[in-house]
Order: structure tokens, then C-alpha cells, then sequence
């Protein structure tokens, strides 16, 4: 991109809550320009989940922000500090992964990040390359730059410790590694959501104290899921994962709320500030119904995580079934096993691959979000018996054919 400094803070800040500081970031564009001498942009991931979803993107979409500008993304990939446990948030010591679970998910979120980044421009880097070789001495030298007093400032730290919840020593280690992550990569720019604000800032302290030029910190808000209410979550139920199919993930951000749609457009979309706000304003004046903008972004979306042809399909498929309320052209096909020819629905459809679980099918059917051959059932005990065959739904995307075996 060809831009001013002015423009490129612009973009940069984009959807951003913090910035600190923007006096500094604006140096190190111009320093960046004038040596023609890209910026290091640091994000680091802990490999502690093997599936992305678009709270996830939020922090990589800036990283592409960053990358179109012709800076150089470092990707890191937490292999050494995701068999710490990031302590970020969590009212209890977090279970370390082992070796084996941090390189299967380090694998995984590789695959994934570069259905938004450009590989040829990304430097994947793992934090075991500098951490494994740091001594006990190194150690001993990184834990004084930090006091007791100091770390218990964090909320997390601080609830644990005044309703006498355990905090293992190591957990202290935590920000002090990302930060010297930091030091150890050189990074210019470090990007981090708004939970990770006390550690993404224990870089600059480090930096300092290692005699190199303190790094901008930028972070992200966290991003309600489909609630509306809660952040993004698997466990919550109200996530969008990127590898979900195309059909849902363009129903999904379908079924996103007018008010949060346009939150979604700022801190997901390619398109630019301007041509967002002239999307607002039109939906404002009427000139274009709110049903239209979102399906811009749902194609968009889909698009990303697929290609455009796969997006067609999936606006296709959504016009179809939720417009004319017809079925999709494909929907997949399950042998389930029953017992004397019954079984019980919850069962069926986690066997099904529809749910997580039966429990997760009990809410669904409690919410009047599951129906069997197009009757709604509400009942959890209902058993589904004297049938070969029947097509099931779970809220406004899922099908399924089950051909039931004794």
C-alpha cells in the first residue's frame, strides 16, 4: 500500500483500544520509511486449542493490516510458554499441554493463519528456540526484573490471592517469558488482546532493560460472539469457527445482530474505513436494507476461509433454504446404530456429529432448536422409534439424514 504516515496510523488503529504509545508508533513508521526498513509486528499464540475461530482473527486480521503495509509479521507460536498454562483470566493454576498436544495444535494454527496471511511474508517462529537454551542463571536474572507487589497488580493474580485460590510460582514466570519473547525476537510492534495488556507491556519494560528500543503495544478487544453479550466461545456456544463449512459460517454471520454487525465489518472486514462508513450511512438513510450489508460481509467471510465460488454456493444455499424454505442441496448422511429400533434424541443427534454432547442437545431442544422430519420437539426424553430413516435439524443450519440399524 501506498500511504501516508497519517493514513497508515489510521488503519492501524483501526478497531484498536490501546496504542501505547502513538507518539512512538508514528516514529518508528517514519523511521521505517525513511530506511526502508520494515517494522517486526510480534502476536504470539498459545497452541492450546486446535481450532481458530473469528475472535481469534480479530488479532491476525491486524497482523494483515500490518503485512499490506510491507512490515514483516512474526508469528509466534507459544510451544515453550503453552506447557506453562497462561494464567491470563483464569480463577485456577490452567493444566500445562503436554509436547505432544503444543505440536499437534502448533500445526494446526500454521494452517489456519495463512487463510489470512500471506505466507511468503510471515516468519513463523516458536519461543523454544531461545527459551530452551536460556540458563538457570538467565532465569534467576529475568524473575528480578519483576516484584511480588508488581505481579499482584494483575486482576487475575490479585482475585486469586484475596480468596486464597493457589498461585504456583510458575505462573509468576508467565508475562516475564512473553515479555523477554520480545527481547529475544527484536520485535518494533507487539499485538495482543485487551486480557493480555499487562503482559504485552512487560516487553517494553524488558526491552528497556535489555538496552533495546521499547515495542508499540496495540490490543484488540475481545469479540462478542453471536450473543451479542459474551466474547466469542466454543464453550459458550456463540463462536464462528473458520474451518466450519461454508453454509455455516455465511448463516452464522446471517443470524449476527444489526447493532453488532458493523463492529464485526471493523474488526474482520478487508474493506475500508470509508467504504464501511458509507455502508453504515446508507443502511442509515435506508438506501440499502441492514439484510444486504450483512450478506457483503457473510459472502466476504466465506470467501476468505474458502474461495468466491464456495461463497456463491453458500448464498445460494442460504436464499434457498431461508428465503424460499427449501432444503439444501446437500445434506449429509449418517448410519446411526439404535437399540431394538429406539433411541433416545439427545443420543441421536450427538451421534449424529450435530452437538457436542447430549447435554448440549438437551439445551437445543429446551430452546426449541431441534426438530425431526420437520416437527419441532421440545420433549429432552423423546425417543425416536419405528422409523428407518429420519432428517433432523438443529437450530437453522444443521441437517442430517439418519438411517437408523438395529
Amino acid at each position: 500500500m501506498n500511504m501516508t504516515i497519517d493514513e497508515q496510523v489510521a488503519l492501524i488503529e483501526r478497531g484498536a483500544v490501546d496504542v501505547i504509545s502513538r507518539e512512538d508508533l508514528i516514529k518508528k513508521l517514519r523511521k521505517s520509511a525513511e530506511t526502508n526498513t520494515p517494522l517486526r509486528v510480534k502476536a504470539g499464540f498459545d497452541p492450546t486449542a486446535p481450532d481458530l475461530h473469528l475472535g481469534h482473527t480479530v488479532l491476525i486480521q491486524k497482523l494483515k493490516h500490518f503485512q499490506d503495509l510491507g512490515h514483516d509479521v512474526l508469528f509466534l507460536i507459544g510451544d515453550f510458554t503453552g506447557m506453562i498454562g497462561d494464567p491470563t483470566g483464569k480463577s485456577e493454576t490452567r493444566k500445562a499441554l503436554t509436547k505432544e498436544d503444543v505440536a499437534r495444535n502448533a500445526e494446526t494454527y500454521k494452517e489456519q493463519i495463512f487463510k489470512i496471511l500471506d505466507p511468503d511474508k510471515t516468519t513463523v517462529m516458536f519461543n523454544s528456540e531461545w527459551l530452551d537454551k536460556l540458563s538457570s542463571h538467565d532465569f534467576i536474572r529475568l524473575a528480578s526484573q519483576l516484584t511480588v507487589a508488581r505481579m499482584l497488580e494483575r486482576e487475575d493474580f490479585r482475585r486469586r490471592f484475596e480468596n486464597q485460590r493457589p498461585i504456583s510460582i510458575h505462573e509468576f514466570m508467565y508475562p516475564l517469558i512473553q515479555g523477554y519473547d520480545s527481547v529475544a525476537m527484536k520485535a518494533d510492534v507487539e499485538l495482543g488482546g485487551t486480557d493480555q495488556l499487562f503482559n504485552v507491556l512487560m516487553g517494553r519494560d524488558l526491552q528497556r532493560a535489555w538496552g533495546q528500543e521499547p515495542q508499540v503495544v496495540i490490543t484488540m478487544p475481545l469479540l462478542e460472539g453471536l450473543d451479542g453479550v459474551n466474547k466469542m466461545s466454543k464453550s459458550l456456544g456463540n463462536y464462528i469457527g473458520i474451518t466450519e463449512t461454508a453454509d455455516n459460517i455465511y448463516g452464522k454471520v446471517m443470524s449476527v445482530s444489526d447493532e453488532l454487525m458493523f463492529r464485526y465489518y471493523d474488526l474482520l472486514s478487508d474493506l475500508t474505513t470509508e467504504r464501511i462508513a458509507a455502508l453504515n450511512s446508507d443502511m442509515g438513510n435506508g438506501k440499502i436494507h441492514p439484510r444486504e450489508v450483512k450478506k457483503k460481509l457473510a459472502f466476504e467471510l466465506c470467501a476468505r476461509f474458502y474461495d468466491e465460488v464456495t461463497a456463491l454456493r453458500a448464498e445460494e444455499n442460504f436464499e434457498r433454504v431461508f428465503k424460499k424454505h427449501d432444503l439444501p442441496d446437500d445434506i449429509p448422511e449418517q448410519e446411526i446404530e439404535t437399540e431394538n429400533g429406539e433411541i433416545w434424541l439427545p443420543r441421536l443427534l450427538a451421534n449424529a456429529g450435530m452437538v457436542k454432547g447430549t447435554g448440549e442437545a438437551r439445551r437445543m431442544i429446551k430452546q426449541n432448536a431441534v426438530s425431526v422430519d420437520g416437527e419441532k420437539i421440545t420433549d429432552v426424553d423423546y425417543t425416536v422409534s419405528g422409523k428407518d430413516e429420519v432428517l433432523l435439524k438443529v437450530g437453522k443450519r444443521k441437517f442430517c439424514r439418519a438411517r437408523l440399524t438395529v
